[in-house]
C-alpha cells in the first residue's frame, strides 16, 4: 500500500473534502491546491500495470512521499484538535527517507486526532476482521527505537483504514 492509497482510503473513511485536505496541508505547513489534491488521489491510467488488483502497483498522477503524507497527518491533527494551547519548541522535522514506518506513524497520528483510545482502535480493527491484541497495538503505537517497537504492516494499517470507513461511514448514514 503506498502514500496516495493511505490518503486516499483516509479520505473516503472519514469523508473528508478536498478543501479540508487543502487546509490540512496548510496547517501541516505545506501549500497544495485543489488541482494538487486531485493529482494525489487521482491514478495514472497510462501506465501499463500488470496486475490491476496489486495495491503496490496503483501508479497515481502526482505521488507523495513519506514527508508529504506525515505533513499532512499532523495538519490533520491540527484541523481536528485545533491549535495546540503550550505550542512546544519546534521539533526537528524529518526527511522523507529517514521516516521509515509510516504505517505506525498513520495510526498514531489519526487515533490523536479523532482522540481515540486504544480500545476503540481495537474495536476499529474488530469491525474490519482483524484482532490484534493489546500488547501489540502498544507495540505498533511505540516510538521507532524503543525495545518493545513494532513496524506496522500493510495489513493493519489497510484495516485499521477500512474499520474507519466501516465505523465513519455508517454513522453518517
Amino acid at each position: 500500500m503506498n502514500n496516495n492509497d493511505i490518503l486516499l482510503r483516509l479520505r473516503y473513511a472519514l469523508d473528508i473534502k478536498d478543501t479540508d485536505i487543502v487546509e490540512a496541508f496548510k496547517l501541516g505547513g505545506m501549500a497544495v491546491s485543489k488541482e494538487d489534491v486531485r493529482a494525489m488521489l487521482t491514478k495514472d491510467n497510462t501506465q501499463q500495470q500488470e496486475d490491476y488488483d496489486s495495491f503496490e502497483k496503483n501508479i497515481y498522477v502526482k505521488t507523495i512521499n513519506n514527508q508529504v503524507l506525515d505533513t499532512f497527518l499532523n495538519g490533520f491533527i491540527t484541523l481536528k484538535r485545533g491549535e495546540p494551547k503550550n505550542k512546544p519548541a519546534e521539533t526537528p522535522q524529518l526527511k522523507s527517507n529517514e521516516i521509515r514506518h509510516i504505517n505506525n506513524i498513520l495510526l498514531k497520528k489519526v487515533k490523536i486526532a479523532l482522540a481515540l483510545t486504544s480500545e476503540d482502535m481495537l474495536d476499529i480493527m474488530a469491525e474490519a476482521g482483524v484482532y490484534p491484541s493489546k500488547g501489540e497495538l502498544g507495540a505498533i503505537l511505540r516510538k521507532e527505537g524503543h525495545r518493545n517497537f513494532k513496524p506496522c504492516g500493510d495489513k493493519y494499517a489497510r484495516n485499521f483504514l477500512k474499520g474507519l470507513a466501516l465505523r465513519y461511514r455508517s454513522e453518517n448514514n
